[in-house]
């Protein structure tokens, strides 16, 4: 259900978030950012909004100018414009004339500032649109009205925005939603969805989140390039020149993390070394990737409807990929039966595929890929399991966010095979902790381990010969 131009000026909720009428839902007055908040309802306190505080006279008059805005804007004719620029500008535009007119004292940085938010409650994201176009922001984490964070360098910190109020709050989380197609409400009050450039959102509303609505954006390096990461002290030239060559010899690759380590930046950078001339077709839940090759075909699951029909899973788009002749095949996260069907790609013709999985190290990810084949509803014997995890898997990549913030590609391991039913994985680098600082700082090095990967004979076949000095513990990277 897309909301027209007329809710977004003013700022209406859209009648899914309440079920009821809500067509008149007025700009009210919010709590401040330090207004008192009651917490006497129930047992442990359920915060509430109570009291409402007076509006400062520039918050009267961004009211003022929000509703006198309504009136003089042609909305049938601004809702014709499809480019955001085109229409930004239009009301940027009137919101200076209408200004003009205004007799309360405002000095020039005053009322640029006042254009700058109305036009962010209009066409952006309200008080949380500047922290979305900063660069060093890479997430955006809001708990409430007034309980705003944001990540910067992997640090958290809290911020003085704030909405008005919880109603304010909804709108801004149904305008996110309504542009993908998506819907939130009390029989569906949990959504994922993305943003034009790709960021992550999540939002769940109530029932289930009990003090206020709760969104989640999540930025993604996409720009963060092999090379990008290298200089962030990520990962040393080495461990990126071997991640090339595996790529390029089509070797199959499982990068393993937990939330926040890195996973999809990472996935993004070892995909830049996929030849153009190859056709890739990227399968996830909410697309993220962004590719540079020419030829890429972008799949993303679906949701059930309202009718709990519809859903298009991550195992059907993976069956249906291998029907559309791939030379590579990638995952965004394999979570569930899908992994089955990946490994069985991977074994069947569509090498040099990439995936990641949700693990705190390379055997974790092994243990959690024979879970998740066990939910596919094979009824497979434990050892068949096994073999096809180690006939698919080529080399295992693991991120890790560290306890600074700084997120490090802190294991590549070789899986070798089978041992004792047992799949075994040989680590050829790895970041080596020495310790932390008194500022909080983690201190390490990248060092190889001194075993030699079986593949080197094919990554020479394949054009990418490395040198197996590489790997020796003589020739240690430099420390991080």
């Amino acid at each position: 259900m897309s909301r027209t131009l007329r809710d977004r000026l003013t700022g209406r909720a859209s009648p899914m978030l309440t079920g009821a009428d809500t067509s008149s839902v007025p700009l009210r007055a919010g709590l401040a950012p330090n207004a008192p908040v009651s917490t006497t309802s129930g047992m442990f306190g359920r915060r509430r909004e109570d009291a409402l505080t007076e509006l400062s006279p520039v918050e009267e008059l961004k009211r003022s100018i929000h509703r006198r805005l309504i009136e003089r804007l042609d909305l049938e004719a601004l809702e014709a414009l499809d480019d955001e620029v085109q229409l930004t500008a239009r009301i940027r535009q009137a919101i200076a004339e209408l200004l003009r007119s205004e007799t309360t004292p405002l000095s020039q940085t005053e009322r640029e500032t006042l254009v700058e938010q109305v036009v962010h409650e209009v066409v952006g994201l309200g008080p949380i649109e500047p922290y979305f176009r900063d660069v060093t922001v890479s997430d955006i984490l809001v708990n409430g009205p007034r309980d705003i964070f944001v990540e910067r360098a992997g640090r958290l910190v809290r911020v003085p925005a704030a909405f008005r109020d919880t109603a304010h709050l909804l709108a801004v989380i149904d305008r996110i939603v309504s542009r993908v197609g998506r819907r939130i409400d009390e029989s569906s009050p949990m959504v994922d969805a993305r943003l034009p450039d790709g960021s992550r959102v999540n939002a769940i509303i109530g029932p289930l989140a009990v003090d206020a609505p709760v969104l989640s954006i999540r930025r993604f390096g996409a720009g963060l390039g092999a090379e990008r990461l290298v200089a962030l002290g990520a990962l040393t030239d080495d461990m990126q020149q071997l991640l090339r060559a595996c790529v390029r010899a089509r070797l199959n690759i499982l990068v393993s993390g937990g939330t926040g380590s890195g996973k999809t930046t990472l996935l993004n950078a070892l995909s830049s070394f996929i030849p153009g001339t190859e056709r890739v077709i990227t399968i996830e839940d909410a697309a993220e990737l962004r590719l540079q090759q020419e030829h890429v075909v972008r799949l993303e699951t679906r949701p059930p409807n309202a009718e709990g029909r519809g859903e298009v899973t991550m195992r059907d788009l993976v069956k249906n990929a291998l029907r559309m002749r791939p030379d590579r095949i990638i995952v965004g996260e394999v979570r569930s039966g899908e992994a089955l069907d990946m490994l069985q790609a991977m074994n069947t013709g569509h090498e040099g595929s990439l995936t990641t999985v949700h693990a705190n190290t390379p055997r974790d990810a092994v243990a959690r890929l024979e879970t998740m084949i066990r939910f596919a509803g094979a009824d497979l014997p434990d050892r068949a399991v096994r073999e096809q995890v180690t006939s698919a898997l080529d080399v295992i990549v693991q991120s890790s966010r560290l306890a600074d913030g700084t997120r490090r590609v802190v294991s590549i391991c070789e899986v070798v095979g089978l041992e004792d039913d047992r799949v075994q994985v040989s680590e050829l680098f790895r970041f080596r902790r020495h310790g932390v600082t008194a500022d909080g700082v983690v201190e390490g090095c990248f060092e190889p381990t001194g075993a030699m990967p079986s593949f080197l004979e094919r990554l020479a076949v394949a054009g990418v010969p490395i040198a197996p000095s590489m790997f020796s513990t003589a020739e240690r990277s430099e420390a991080a």
